[in-house]
């Protein structure tokens, strides 16, 4: 089986994170940096905005269970792509929205994607579409952080509707 990878960015990577872990075919999340200029970003050094990385998630999956486009359409369902540089109390440039392409059909898929979402939304999309560089994991507490931090308090108040949304609008893709 030969699997794919796509890095996507729309605020906290927690909420990526722990959102697109239950996703059917999705065989492995990674919380990481990615499109900025720091060759070894720490988590501290990207929150102050300083870095131009972005909060992303480096998602590995089956192409034959699910494809980039249908990740696509759960990602723009998870975080608000209009606004710039923010995700609700999240601001800062780490949490734009952005899809790091790693080949052109990549690249055109999310170019079509946001042509047809742009009706949908009051305001434009924002979100970057931008080759990718270089992925850089984030230091190992961040990865899969809501399982792991059940009792902290963004994890029980953001993350959590976003999973709702996610079982309501996606429920036949999730993980049995």
């Amino acid at each position: 089986m030969a699997t794919e990878t796509c890095v996507l960015g729309g605020g906290c990577f927690w909420c990526l994170d722990a959102s697109f872990r239950l996703v059917e075919g999705v065989e492995r999340v990674v919380c990481g940096y990615a499109g900025g200029d720091d060759p070894a970003p720490s988590y501290e050094a990207v929150c102050r905005g300083t870095t131009g990385h972005a909060e992303v998630v480096e998602l590995t999956y089956d192409p034959a269970v699910i494809g980039f486009r249908d990740l696509l359409e759960i990602f723009f369902a998870l975080h608000d792509p209009t606004t710039l540089n923010r995700q609700g109390n999240d601001v800062g440039p780490q949490y734009r929205s952005a899809i790091f392409t790693l080949s052109e059909a990549q690249a055109q898929q999310a170019a079509e994607m946001i042509a047809e979402l742009a009706n949908d939304y009051d305001a434009p999309i924002v979100t970057e579409v931008t080759p990718l560089e270089v992925f850089h994991p984030a230091e190992a507490y961040h990865q899969d952080y809501f399982t792991k931090n059940p009792g902290n308090a963004y994890c029980q108040f953001v993350i959590p509707p976003k999973r709702h949304k996610l079982a309501q609008r996606f429920g036949d893709r999730l993980k049995g």
